[in-house]
Formats: C-alpha cells, sequence, structure tokens
C-alpha cells in the first residue's frame, strides 16, 4: 500500500532497511521506525493544529505503544496522549508521559480508574451511565473534578466491529441528570470515525459528525457549555483545517506520524513515510519464496515487496493473498527468490496487535542510522 511512495519520498528508509538487516543488526520480522522523520512529521502537524487552533492528542499503538518515539513526539511539539486501551495508558504513565485521553476507544476497568485518575488525564471518554458514576465516585476520593467525553451513537453512524458503545441521543436526558453530580464536569462529545477518505481525493465526513452536532444541540439546552469537540479518523495535515470547519476542536494523530493515513497513499501530502517492515527469505517451494512473518495486519493491503538481489539491487514481487483463517508464520510471494535476501515492505499496520520487533532507528535522513532500541510489539524494550 505504501511500497511505492515509501521509496519515493523516503530511500534514506530503504536504505537503512537494508543495510541494519545485512549486517545481522535486526532480524526478520522488524518494523523499522525512522524517527528524524517521526519527529519532523510531528512538527508538521503541530504548525497545521496551532494555524487552525485545535489541540492534538498524538495516539502510540500503529507504532506499537513506544515509550522511545512516545517522547521524542512529546518533545517536539504534541505534548499530550490519547490512548486508545488500559494497557497503553500503563506504558505512558511509566514513561512519565501527559495524558490527554484515556478510554477511548477501550473503558477503563473498575479497578484501574483510581490509579489512571490520580495520575491525571485531561479527558475520560465514557460509553455507560455506570462508568460517569464510578468516575464521579474516585473524583470525590481524590478530591478532584474529572473532565468527560460523552462518546454518542446513532443508527447509522460509522462504527467498526469490536468499537461499539456511547450513548444514544434519547438517552441524553437521563446522562444530563447523572453528570449534575460533584467530581464530574461534561468537557465535550466525540464519536469514531468521523472522517473517511473515498480512495481517490476526497475526505468526507461520516453520519457520525451529524450525530455529534445533534448532542451539541441537546447538551447546551439543558444547559451544559460544550467547550470540546473530539473529531478523530485520519487527523493529519490535510484533515486538520476540516476539522476545524466542521467544529472541532480535537485531533488525534496516530498514522499521520508515520505517514502512513490511507490519505498519504494516494495524495502527495507534507507528512513523509516513516515506518519500513523488514523480513528475510526463509525458503522455495514449488516456485514460491516464503519470508518470515508475524508482522501481518489483515487490514494492511500488502500487495508487493521489494527484494534484495546479488548484485545488490532490489527486485519487486508480488505478496500472494493471505487469508484471516491461518496464523503468518510466513508469507509468500509470486516467484522463488534467494534464501537469506532481505524483504522491504510497507503497508498500513497497527503494530500492538502483531508479534514483531521494532527498531527506533535516528539518524537516517542524515544517512547515519543508529538504533536507539529495539522493542517488542507492546513497548517493551528487549535490547539495545
Amino acid at each position: 500500500m505504501f511500497l511505492d511512495v515509501t521509496m519515493r519520498k523516503n530511500p534514506q528508509l530503504v536504505e537503512a532497511g537494508l543495510r541494519l538487516h545485512q549486517t545481522g543488526q535486526i532480524l526478520p520480522d522488524t518494523y523499522v521506525l525512522d524517527l528524524d522523520a517521526i519527529e519532523n512529521n510531528t512538527r508538521l502537524l503541530v504548525e497545521s493544529a496551532t494555524k487552525n487552533q485545535i489541540e492534538l492528542f498524538f495516539m502510540t499503538k500503529q507504532f506499537g505503544r513506544n515509550p522511545y518515539v512516545a517522547q521524542k513526539i512529546h518533545e517536539a511539539g504534541i505534548k499530550k496522549v490519547v490512548v486508545v486501551d488500559y494497557k497503553e495508558a500503563l506504558v505512558m504513565m511509566k514513561q512519565g508521559l501527559p495524558l490527554g485521553n484515556v478510554g477511548h476507544l477501550v473503558q477503563i476497568p473498575k479497578h484501574l480508574l483510581k490509579k489512571i485518575m490520580d495520575y491525571g488525564t485531561d479527558y475520560i471518554t465514557v460509553f455507560s451511565t455506570e462508568m460517569i458514576n464510578n468516575i464521579a465516585t474516585v473524583a470525590r476520593e481524590l478530591g478532584i473534578q474529572q473532565k468527560i467525553l460523552l462518546k454518542v451513537i446513532e443508527p447509522g453512524d460509522e462504527i467498526y466491529e469490536g468499537q461499539f458503545g456511547g450513548f444514544h441521543l434519547n438517552e441524553l436526558t437521563k446522562v444530563i441528570e447523572i453528570v449534575k453530580q460533584e467530581g464530574i464536569i461534561v468537557g465535550g462529545i466525540t464519536s469514531f470515525p468521523c472522517f473517511l477518505f473515498d480512495g481517490v481525493s476526497e475526505l468526507k465526513p461520516t453520519h457520525n459528525v451529524e450525530t455529534i452536532k445533534k448532542a451539541i444541540t441537546i447538551l447546551k439546552q439543558a444547559g451544559f457549555a460544550i467547550k470540546e469537540v473530539n473529531m478523530p479518523s485520519a487527523t493529519c495535515s490535510r484533515t486538520i483545517p476540516f476539522i476545524h470547519e466542521l467544529g472541532g476542536t480535537q485531533g488525534e494523530p496516530g498514522h499521520a506520524l508515520t505517514g502512513t493515513t490511507p490519505l498519504h497513499a494516494q495524495l502527495e501530502l507534507p507528512e513523509k513515510p516513516a515506518i519500513l517492515y523488514v523480513s528475510e527469505i526463509s525458503h522455495n517451494l514449488d516456485g514460491h519464496g516464503y519470508f518470515y512473518g508475524g508482522g501481518y495486519y489483515r487490514r494492511g493491503h500488502l500487495e508487493s515487496v521489494m527484494i534484495s538481489t546479488d548484485d545488490q539491487k532490489l527486485a519487486k514481487d508480488e505478496v500472494i493473498p493471505f487469508g484471516n483463517d491461518s496464523i503468518d508464520y510466513y508469507l509468500s510471494t509470486k516467484l522463488p527468490h534467494e534464501v537469506g535476501a532481505t524483504v522491504l515492505a510497507a503497508f498500513r499496520t497497527q503494530i500492538f496487535v502483531t508479534r514483531s520487533d521494532v527498531a527506533v532507528v535516528s539518524g537516517i535522513q542524515t544517512g547515519q542510522p543508529r538504533i536507539e532500541g529495539i522493542y517488542d510489539s507492546l513497548g517493551k524494550q528487549i535490547r539495545r
């Protein structure tokens, strides 16, 4: 999905990935993160957000909840993290990073709520009245006022399987009474996804945006001043002005940090591709090459790879489609290749659901790549 654009816009990353594998510094099934490019992408996002008065919280699951990269993004200008689940929150808390939003997409478990609230987060996204009551109880114990974002949902909204949750508009009257209790402040409204790319050139608002607008009207009529409108999905320099136009105040860049939103595969955008998947040909069988897997993501659109040849060049080959009912011990190519050859790929991924290694590499853009650390897919450092 991103192979051609990565080779064209970031050949230094391709060269670094090839060299690191061929010198034995990284193993197959490793994602290489170009730290220089990620830091620069962060600065581009901050510039656009400042211009459009949009607050950004950055997301880390796409690059494996990596605490080192998260720290560098924080230093480059996006100060707070949005964590999509409580395990990611714990990684960021251990790193000492400030939390911007916890609970969207995954609610905080009851027995972890106090720990996270005591650490501190600007907002907690809530799906249920039970969660609101739990937050209020803990807030009173801690002597704080906790801001929440109400996630709203209606029939016709675009919701991915495995992410259902929120309040229907006809439930808001009941919710309004519950949030009046001590310890709770309604900070705003959210939904996901608020935008979808048409695959060609346009980003279109989903029905979710209309649901958000109706919810704001209901809450304002009840006397609530809704200050924050959280509109995540494909947040990047191209879409940040769109968030502002639709009345949003917050965005949550994830894939934009590595230049890999769906828009980046089709359009010329300022963010540079900053992630490369590196593997190795294990063996050949019946006219096909087989390379080590582990990093396959079923929504990744992995269609082709570049493979090193005897004369130190790269040859392109097709990846044979892989079903969702099997474990990706190996992925296969249309043609056979030399055993031990380097395999390079660039596709849409979510590293935190893989079993890959993650190599954080600085100095790529100056031709002096240096591995800052090797991590697992969940942010734990396994070697330097």
